[in-house]
């Protein structure tokens, strides 16, 4: 394929995306869950005197937001405020929240009914203007027995005067009684940290909590830092031990901020805090032993490795071995050239990803393999154009050429072109990968996750490195070339062949469109698509280098008013307006959806729980269900041990499910966990299943559960 034609494919990618923005309703079963507004304590600006200003959340009933720290689901609400010039803004004053336990064990802090977030403002010393509009973005997760983003911008405009007078006393200082305190003074009370295990120990002494029956520790974990559910391990008189699971690697972490919550009964209204610190002679995120991080750096070079023999990755390295025939006899030079440009590809696309996680991990996000792009049904659409404009092309339907000028300027030779197509094989390749969790990849990636920048782009290197070997070692040794077929006329029915192994992924890849989108979304995507083709046999029949200036700009003009309209018509109207698929409507046999509430009920009762945590893109899991899960031994042994099995399906991004992949170390699908019973450890098995350890962890659960 001619490196314009990658050109062409991306630039229909980004028409694509460019379709994607979608407002976040907040209106469910016609009712409004969320209403946001913006209020000050003073009903007027004086200029250079500080004053607060909150958002005000009303939630619906029975639904609610979360805290700075959301706990096993939810994310916080967050505030980008858009201020003039000079402005200053502290920290959110976050209220004291309500600590709720859901079923499967799942705690979560957040707020009921109504929540106000303050924060102080300090105007410059001098204002020109007679008033002030003062506006946020604010962007919220509210929840029920299901979870529904949410944005609002409020505004709030006030005068400019040289006095000012309190406002809306009530409900500011109600809400500043349940923001936490400074920690006391010694003589109040004292804290002290320690260490065992994986846990940390948390001992306070104060005369004050013995007059509360209610005690609690909420932790403000740092990023990276993985925490447990905080428990109550000892108390008399004067004295309260807390202790901390910690369940990330971060053996050297000797404290962890937090707030220790005291009332008469949990969740009190009365309820009061204390905020304590971490110490602050302990990094955030400690480095662990160097042994540790080159073990899991040779993991991801192993995963990266295996890469190259998952399905999906498979067309494009198709491509690379159809180049490496071409070459055959060729200069030992060129054959190189056109390795390390594959090589290129390869690394650009996994250090951009990785410099993109770390921006995102910095600004608070979760970080995950795989569902990064691929719950995203936009990104799966892109992908689509761009398989399907690389399969036609092989099909010889169409040929693009840059401008003489661009040819000239950036293409002056027939290697580099090769060395750019090549560049963009590598950066393909890579793209089609991101779905695949190849084993010890998933090992590797959900240490990195949990680490530093540093120690994330360099497991992000290893793992391109490992992809990147056996092509790179190929070129280096042109010898072995003569092991493959001697170019040929041949050569074109294999390339066409190769065209069909792209629409193979094109139908894998429609296919994980109906799973997000519903059957209609994914017959609305395949019209976008035969626009896509016809716009490419438009430009083989009819731009060619000998047809007129005129014919030509005729045809190209036609080719943009069709992608334009289309793409606005089935995809910014159409696609966009289909409905979510359910995960249960594509459950097969006896699985169930998975809810946290479900998997509670059943171990309440004394079932076994197998939970399969999947996705429709995923290819690991799709061959582990084929070949083991649904094999008839397997299916046969769930039945025999009573198990109930549960299927987690990944397929849009639930948040719930991506807290409980990083509970368990993983930084995406596939994860399968046994639950033997309501007071048993859990069973983790590794990404790629055998019959053999299905059915013997089943029978190991059994005879757990007969033992009780």
């Amino acid at each position: 394929m001619r490196p314009a034609s990658r050109v062409a494919a991306y630039l229909a990618a980004l028409s694509v995306l460019a379709l994607a923005s979608q407002s976040r309703a907040q209106v469910y079963q016609g009712k409004e869950l969320v209403k946001s507004e913006l209020l000050a304590d003073t009903n007027a600006i004086v200029p250079g005197k500080p004053f607060t200003i909150g958002l005000l959340l009303r939630m619906a009933p029975g639904w609610h937001t979360y805290w700075a720290f959301s706990g096993d689901a939810g994310l916080p609400t967050e505030l980008k405020w858009k201020l003039p010039s000079g402005w200053k803004i502290g920290e959110i004053k976050w209220p004291i929240p309500l600590k709720t336990i859901d079923p499967g064990d799942i705690e979560t802090y957040g707020y009921e009914d109504e929540v106000l977030l303050m924060q102080e403002i300090t105007p410059p010393q001098k204002l020109d203007d007679s008033t002030v509009k003062l506006s946020a973005e604010a962007n919220w997760l509210v929840c029920e027995k299901i979870c529904i983003p949410g944005s609002a911008t409020p505004q709030l405009e006030l005068p400019v005067s040289t006095t000012n007078q309190p406002a809306n006393l009530e409900v500011f200082a109600r809400y500043r009684r349940l923001l936490p305190q400074n920690w006391p003074e010694s003589n109040a009370a004292t804290a002290n940290w320690s260490r065992v295990g994986r846990d940390l120990r948390l001992k306070i002494a104060s005369e004050t909590l013995v007059n509360y029956a209610a005690l609690d520790f909420f932790p403000l974990p740092e990023q990276g830092v993985v925490v447990g559910h905080p428990t109550i391990e000892s108390r008399n008189r004067n004295e309260v031990v807390f202790r901390i699971p910690i369940e990330s690697s971060e053996k050297s972490l000797s404290s962890i901020a937090g707030l220790v919550v005291y009332s008469q009964h949990p969740n009190g209204e009365d309820r009061a805090a204390w905020r304590i610190s971490a110490a602050p002679t302990v990094a955030a995120t400690s480095a662990p032993p160097a042994r540790g991080i080159f073990t899991f750096l040779l993991f991801g070079f192993l995963g990266g490795l295996i890469l190259n023999l998952m399905p999906c990755v498979l067309p494009v390295i198709s491509l690379k071995i159809f180049g490496f025939i071409q070459q055959a006899g060729q200069s030992r030079r060129k054959v190189l050239r056109s390795g390390i440009a594959f090589t290129a590809g390869i690394f650009a696309w996994f250090v951009g990803l990785a410099l993109l996680l770390i921006v995102l991990k910095g600004a608070g996000r979760d970080v995950t393999w795989g569902g990064f792009q691929f719950t995203n049904a936009y990104f799966v659409l892109a992908l689509s154009v761009i398989v399907l404009v690389f399969a036609l092309n092989l099909f010889g339907v169409f040929e693009i050429s840059l401008p003489q000028g661009m040819t000239r300027g950036l293409l002056s030779t027939t290697e580099r072109k090769n060395d750019l197509g090549s560049f963009f094989q590598g950066i393909f390749a890579t793209v089609l990968a991101t779905p695949c969790t190849a084993p010890f990849l998933g090992t590797a990636l959900g240490f990195a996750f949990s680490q530093s920048a540093a120690v994330i782009l360099a497991m992000f290197v290893a793992i391109a490195a490992g992809m990147s070997s056996p092509y790179l070692l190929l070129s280096a040794q042109p010898a072995w070339l003569r092991f493959l077929p001697k170019p040929g006329p041949w050569m074109v029915h294999v390339k066409q062949f190769m065209g069909f192994l792209l629409l193979a992924t094109l139908l894998f890849l429609l296919y994980v469109l109906g799973a997000q989108r519903g059957l209609e979304g994914a017959i609305w995507a395949s019209c976008f698509l035969l626009v896509i083709s016809v716009a490419c046999w438009m430009k083989g029949a009819f731009v060619l280098p000998t047809a007129s200036v005129m014919k030509r700009a005729v045809v190209l003009g036609l080719m943009l008013v069709l992608v334009i309209g289309s793409g606005i018509y089935f995809i910014g109207g159409k696609f966009r307006s289909s409905n979510v698929a359910l995960a249960g409507s594509r459950l097969r046999g006896d699985w169930q959806v998975f809810t946290p509430e479900g998997l509670q009920a059943e171990l309440d009762q004394g079932h076994s729980v197998f939970v399969d945590f999947t996705a429709a893109w995923c290819i690991t899991c799709k061959f582990n269900e084929a070949n083991v899960l649904e094999s008839t031994e397997v299916r046969e042994a769930f039945e025999r041990h009573a198990i109930v099995k549960l299927k987690a399906d990944w397929t849009n991004g639930d948040p719930t499910i991506t807290k409980l992949l990083q509970q368990f170390g993983r930084p995406g699908v596939p994860l399968y966990v046994l639950y033997p019973g309501k007071n048993e450890k859990p069973i983790v098995f590794p990404e790629v299943l055998t019959k053999g350890m299905v059915l013997e962890k089943l029978q190991t659960a059994a005879r757990r559960v007969a033992a009780q």
